[in-house]
């Protein structure tokens, strides 16, 4: 996973590959997942969102990343893309000792996972995605102007998530902050 570089078509000022993509995935989805169940009255299986959320990207290994426009381009790339994955998927697990490989397959294979974990684990990817627009911004890349915008508008339409609505008005901020902004007393 750390050789699977992301935003491919988009001049970075720092790269990111797809293992710490996952890691911020899964601590965003943590996040989420605790704030929905403390501040919204949720029900959310806080180590299943975030095993699952770890493991995101899994078929990146064998697919490599798709950039966006490409991915959702035209319907019969993106249903093609999501049998590509699935078919990868399958592989990754198929790759593990017999004795593993149900319990990976219940993390890694899109078809075993709940729609209500999928859905936090997907506002997480976009969450973690806006905050590389947002990193991208802060060192000077207008690049990622954009894509920044795009994902705004897509997480100002989570409503039914209220929890990426908090975090962004509790921690977002934070993205923005230099490191001595942070240790200033």
């Amino acid at each position: 996973m750390k050789y699977i570089v992301r935003w491919g078509l988009m001049r970075n000022t720092r790269a990111e590959n797809i293992q710490e993509h996952s890691l911020q995935v899964a601590m965003i989805a943590h996040a989420l997942a605790l704030i929905g169940n403390s501040q919204f009255g949720e029900n959310h299986d806080v180590g299943r969102i975030v095993t699952v959320a770890l493991y995101h990207d899994a078929s990146e290994i064998i697919t490599g990343d798709l950039p966006t426009p490409i991915k959702y381009f035209r319907q019969d790339i993106l249903a093609s893309y999501k049998a590509l994955e699935a078919h990868a998927e399958r592989k990754l697990t198929g790759l593990l000792p017999s004795e593993l490989q149900s319990a990976f397959a219940d993390v890694i294979e899109s078809e075993r996972i709940e729609p209500a974990v999928s859905r936090v684990i997907k506002a997480a990817d976009s969450l973690s995605a806006y905050l590389k627009c947002v990193e991208e911004r802060r060192a000077g890349n207008t690049e990622f102007q954009r894509a920044e915008q795009y994902l705004r508008e897509k997480l100002d339409g989570m409503t039914d998530l209220p929890a990426v609505r908090y975090f962004r008005d509790y921690f977002v901020s934070g993205f923005e902050l230099t490191l001595d902004d942070l240790s200033h007393d």
